[in-house]
Parts: C-alpha cells; sequence; structure tokens
C-alpha cells in the first residue's frame, strides 16, 4: 500500500481560536457552544460536512465518469451523547443524480459510499446514514 497523499492540521487554540494546515489554510474556528463566538468561525461540524460532502461526491463523480451531475449535501447534528459524556455527532449524507431514476442514484450512492476514504472512516458508525434524493440544482448557501 502507497502513500498517496500526506497533510496535517494544527489546533492549539481549542473550539474558539485559529486552526490550519501548515504553509496553506488558515481558519478562524468559533464552537457553536459558545454564545460569544466569533460568527465568521467555522467548527467542526461544519469542516465535517464540507469534507465529506467534498470526498462522496467527487467519488460519486468518478463513478458517473462526469456524464451526469451529481449533489451531495450532508447534514451534521450535534447531540449530547448516547452513552457516557460529552458528545457525538448525527451525520445524514444526501446523494442526488441528474436525469437518474431511483434505482440508479442508490447504485451510484452505493458505489460511492463503498469507495469514498471518508465514508470508510465515518460509515460504520450508528449516527451515520446516507440517503438517495431527487436531483435538485442548488447551490450552496453559505450560511
Amino acid at each position: 500500500m502507497s502513500m498517496r497523499y500526506r497533510t496535517e492540521a494544527i489546533n492549539r487554540d481549542g473550539g474558539d481560536g485559529i486552526a490550519g494546515v501548515p504553509d496553506g489554510l488558515s481558519v478562524t474556528v468559533a464552537s457553536p457552544l459558545n454564545p460569544d463566538r466569533d460568527p465568521a468561525g467555522t467548527n467542526p461540524e461544519q469542516l465535517l460536512a464540507l469534507a465529506w460532502a467534498t470526498c462522496l461526491n467527487a467519488t460519486a463523480q468518478a463513478i458517473v465518469a462526469r456524464r451526469s451531475r451529481t449533489a451531495v449535501r450532508v447534514e451534521v447534528e450535534l447531540h449530547d451523547a448516547a452513552a457516557g459524556p460529552g458528545f457525538e455527532f448525527h451525520v445524514d449524507a444526501y446523494m442526488s443524480v441528474e436525469d437518474a431514476d431511483a434505482v440508479e442514484t442508490e447504485r451510484v450512492l452505493a458505489a460511492a459510499h463503498a469507495r469514498c476514504p471518508v465514508s470508510k472512516l465515518i460509515g460504520g458508525a450508528a449516527t451515520v446514514a446516507v440517503h438517495a434524493e431527487e436531483f435538485a440544482d442548488v447551490v450552496a448557501s453559505g450560511r
């Protein structure tokens, strides 16, 4: 097994402050639980949603060989942990394929979910699910 790519991220400030990738991306992080958070900051929930949506859709595009447009949206909720202290993420990914029926969309979703590295990382969790949905040409709202 050969390594194809490596990166690292560093956070020294916890839920509020700056996190980044050396010689690259630097982001302001702001805990959604902090009432005084920086409204321009991001958080682990958003970053997880963005990472999975990007990875799963790039994988879907490879599967359909870019013959159709695909879209993935990921919803991440923060819940109190069901067992033990702390919190847990509940994560749902929704995939659609333009001009595909429900059966074809499910086929692409299953293949992409089986192949996507982020899906492989989190897919076995009890609080993670994937769903097929009808294609809608929607642009991210930036919320």
